[in-house]
């Protein structure tokens, strides 16, 4: 179950699989194992409300096997960064599930350059295994209620607002794929031969034909980070400017899981820079009409920034991640560079003829600042 439609329905199509004897009967220990997507279903709805989506279903679901006398086990299909789902805190991010969801099993997804930091070495794989390990046995530990009505009520209303808000932008506006395709290096990344498979699932289509980790992959590029935060400002400041705002404040305060939700996003907004994204659409946008989008894009940036401070107690942005904060300060110096080096390299490549010699030298010169800028934004 991948997409928000596919999610909301996950529940009732299980339950009529798991009316049929024959299907039921044919199950090895009446075990059965179900996907969850992150991926896409981010891409389609945003982060917030794909958070919440995934949240419920896998509480549904639960239910539902119960009801059944099956034993479910989900397979979390997630990638390693925030915006498909994944949480560079191993630990939180399991103990964040809801209850009665892992019961001391858990299978997710490890692919791209996520092996290598997580298995490529004896020391880390023994470190990454024991943290999966203790997360999974805290986790059966650990007194985690499930969300009042008051609270489910609420996140609902956040999930339909940030829902609306970024679909607004990204399906549409009829300038946002223009502008994303200008803005970014999505169209060289599927030239670039980086990636297990090929970057779109049509040759043709919009962002969603696109898979989901190009999308994320070349907002990363651009330290605009669009895809875990667009939604959220606008859904948090609304809530926050009604007679349900107490409410949400003692949602973060009280309940985890909102909790690691709104600081994953916080921490994906301190690693964005919205000048840096800016000085890309100076050397690479030309239409006004796709500029103008940017322009409004980084006021929503800037808003969200506002709306996680304001929702959080915050005076600076992952201030309580003091490690984060000085791994920025040594590394962005560096990685600005880069972004401005791969800025002027694209501005290059795109006047030059495909199979000149130049465009070969140029495309040596893009991937070299696109493995820098990966490496140095550390959730790509």
């Amino acid at each position: 179950f991948e997409t928000l439609d596919d999610l909301n329905g996950a529940a009732a199509t299980m339950e009529q699989l798991f009316s049929v004897p024959t299907y039921v009967d044919s199950l090895q220990g009446r075990k059965q194992e179900v996907m969850i997507g992150y991926s896409d279903s981010a891409k389609d709805a945003g982060r917030l409300a794909a958070s919440w989506a995934q949240y419920e279903t896998q509480v549904q679901l639960a239910e539902v096997a119960k009801k059944h006398s099956i034993d479910l086990v989900y397979f979390h299909g997630k990638g390693g960064t925030v915006g498909r789902g994944g949480n560079p805190n191993t630990f939180d991010a399991i103990v964040s599930h809801a209850p009665g969801t892992i019961n001391g099993q858990f299978r997710v997804t490890e692919q791209g350059e996520m092996i290598n930091q997580n298995f490529g070495y004896s020391d880390r794989a023994e470190r990454t295994l024991d943290l999966y390990t203790a997360a999974v046995l805290a986790e059966q530990h650990t007194d985690r209620p499930l969300p009042t009505k008051k609270w489910k009520d609420m996140m609902d209303k956040l999930s339909e607002i940030s829902c609306d808000a970024y679909r607004r932008i990204v399906r549409d506006d009829e300038r946002f794929v223009p502008y994303f395709r200008a803005a970014t290096p999505e169209l060289e990344l599927s030239n670039l031969n980086i990636g297990s498979r090929p970057a779109k699932r049509k040759a043709s289509g919009g962002v969603e034909s696109l898979r989901a980790i190009p999308w994320i992959f070349a907002w990363t590029q651009t330290r605009s980070n669009l895809p875990t935060w667009l939604g959220a400002g606008e859904a948090i400041n609304e809530i926050l400017a009604s007679e349900d705002g107490t409410t949400l404040r003692e949602m973060y305060k009280e309940w985890g899981t909102f909790r690691t939700t709104i600081n994953l996003v916080e921490m994906i907004l301190s690693k964005s820079d919205s000048g840096i994204a800016r000085h890309y659409e100076n050397l690479l946008v030309s239409d006004p009409e796709a500029l103008a989008l940017g322009s409004k894009i980084r006021e929503i940036h800037d808003e969200t920034e506002r709306a996680i401070l304001d929702l959080s107690g915050h005076d600076r942005l992952s201030e309580d991640d003091r490690l984060l904060l000085r791994l920025m300060e040594v590394r962005n110096p560096y990685v600005d560079c880069l972004n401005v080096l791969q800025a002027e390299t694209l501005k290059r490549l795109r006047r030059e003829e495909e199979g000149s010699d130049e465009g070969e030298v140029l495309k040596d010169a893009l991937l070299t600042t696109i493995t820098g800028v990966a490496n140095g934004m550390g959730n790509t």
